[in-house]
């Protein structure tokens, strides 16, 4: 996937994204970092074809997702949103099932394939135990578990995440990024995902786009965007950049920039 020259505004008059250019490589994790109000979500949105841009286009597989049809381009990626709602009475497994539907022709009944997309989804997520209980029984880990669950069962190549780890406490956060890279090396998929956490980001990245002020600041493996003067630049705070055995590389915040 190439993204050429994005750029946006809402309403035309207030600029979010300005001449954004990525390339997401295939099989690898991709997580796009930076402050808030700095266009990741909306260009995450554009990519997914939710928005459409002002100017640029976003390319897939060799064509532009503006002429894929929604059926045609829900077989080639999926997306877990930031906020995602459903009747709290819906079983996991129903809602997983939702994740069929760009396979299927209007009204048509599940197949033998559909149930076996939605057996391999819970089985990836570890929700095979829960497919009869209802979303309002389930923690809050286990929720998003069950909408990355929809996901997969779209059987997509590409799989788009907007904050995944949002409102959950510590050992969920970790228990959804660790899903994720299993998913990724695992099953070979693509996978683009937004994070506000740096530390989380250089743990579960292959590749980071550090974004500020709607513009791709830095791009690239994790050692060559998280640096000391990067992160001043972009978030305005100092930080110590540590490698070591036992944790790997991480920052250390230790103060405001002046």
């Amino acid at each position: 996937m190439e993204i050429k020259n994005i750029s946006y505004a809402y309403d035309h008059t207030n600029p979010i994204l300005h001449a954004v250019n990525i390339q997401i490589v295939r099989g690898q994790i991709t997580t796009i970092i930076g402050p808030n109000g700095s266009g990741k979500s909306t260009l995450l949105s554009i990519m997914s074809k939710n928005a459409a841009p002002d100017s640029g286009q976003v390319i897939l597989d060799g064509k532009s997702i503006v002429a894929y049809k929604a059926k045609e381009l829900a077989r080639k990626l999926a997306v877990v949103h930031q906020h995602n709602a459903a009747p709290s009475d819906l079983t996991v497994e129903k809602l997983v099932g939702y994740g069929r539907i760009p396979h299927r022709a209007m009204f048509a009944a599940e197949s033998d394939d559909d149930q076996q997309a939605i057996d391999w989804a819970l089985a990836c997520t570890n929700l095979e135990g829960k497919r009869g209980k209802t979303l309002d029984a389930l923690s809050g880990g286990e929720r998003q578990r069950v909408w990355i669950a929809m996901a997969l069962a779209q059987k997509t190549p590409f799989l788009f995440l907007d904050e995944p780890t949002t409102y959950l406490d510590i050992y969920y956060q970790y228990e959804i990024l660790e899903l994720i890279r299993r998913i990724n090396r695992e099953h070979g998929m693509t996978v683009v995902m937004v994070l506000h956490d740096i530390n989380q980001a250089i743990r579960y990245s292959d590749r980071i786009v550090a974004m500020k002020d709607g513009q791709v600041v830095v791009q690239g493996s994790p050692e060559q965007v998280i640096t000391r003067e990067s992160i001043l630049a972009i978030y305005g705070v100092e930080t110590i950049v540590r490698t070591d055995p036992e944790a790997g590389m991480h920052i250390v915040p230790v103060g405001l920039g002046s």
